[in-house]
């Protein structure tokens, strides 16, 4: 879907892609990422699409299905988010699916709950556990830790259970990738700053966004997105950062891209 969306914002006209694989697999985003991260925020660039979960699918068996549905735009409007905020809300889904058994979502629930409240002690961390039969094939287990600010951030973080490791080991994990996105008081969290950087470069205008370090999939992200348009990048060291925990902005001007079908 990231390679598909910039080609059909700028379509003749609707678009709407069948996607099959795993939908919940290591070394890629988690389709709840997509729906509850991703999706909100390229909102704001005037993106509009609907992503429709009929079926989840697990490593190795796959079988997921997701209906994605696209609506060309006549171009992209910059964004600018450089004010964190305070964070307001904290929730996230734990869940198993096939013939695993329902404890393992609650052991990783409680074990995230207890990791983020130590350090966050004022906010209520609503994590649900789910069991999924209909909607899943295959057997799979994991968690995903979502995080809002007064400002309209959004950062997460997921893990997913493996053969042999406990389930209050993966909560664990998703919780503390939640709280390191969180102390560095960027305004995306380290998985978002390189999906955004194709339409810094595609919209009209200049954009912003705060982050923590700067990943190295965010450098090939730049690097390939001015090879590829007339957009121009600047990263710097965020005013007023001290050299540990220090923030960055990336800054964008655009390239400007028009929809000549519209």
């Amino acid at each position: 879907m990231q390679i598909s969306l910039p080609c059909a914002l700028f379509a003749q006209g609707p678009s709407e892609l069948c996607l099959k694989g795993g939908t919940n697999a290591e070394m890629a985003p988690q389709i709840d990422y997509t729906i509850k991260v991703f999706k909100p925020i390229a909102e704001r660039f005037g993106v509009q699409f609907d992503c429709d979960l009929r079926m989840r699918g697990y490593y190795p068996k796959g079988g997921g299905e997701v209906v994605v549905k696209v609506n060309p735009v006549k171009e992209l409007s910059p964004i600018n988010m450089t004010e964190r905020g305070t964070i307001t809300k904290i929730y996230g889904r734990a869940f198993v699916a096939g013939v695993l058994p329902f404890k393992l979502a609650k052991d990783m629930s409680t074990a995230a709950t207890r990791t983020i409240r130590k350090e966050i002690k004022d906010l209520y961390v609503n994590i649900q556990s789910l069991q999924e039969k209909d909607k899943a094939c295959g057997n799979g287990n994991g968690i995903i830790i979502i995080a809002e600010s007064s400002t309209g951030c959004i950062f997460a973080g997921s893990s997913l259970g493996k053969k042999g490791v406990y389930a209050d080991k993966v909560g664990i994990e998703a919780a503390e990738m939640l709280l390191r996105n969180i102390r560095h008081n960027g305004c995306v969290d380290e998985f978002l700053q390189d999906q955004l950087i194709i339409f810094m470069a595609l919209a009209n205008g200049t954009s912003r966004i705060r982050t923590g370090p700067i990943t190295l999939h965010t450098q090939t992200a730049i690097h390939v997105a001015e090879q590829l348009t007339n957009a121009k990048f600047v990263v710097r060291k965020a005013e007023d950062e001290q050299a540990n925990n220090a923030t960055y902005i990336i800054e964008c001007h655009g390239a400007g891209v028009t929809n000549s079908n519209l």
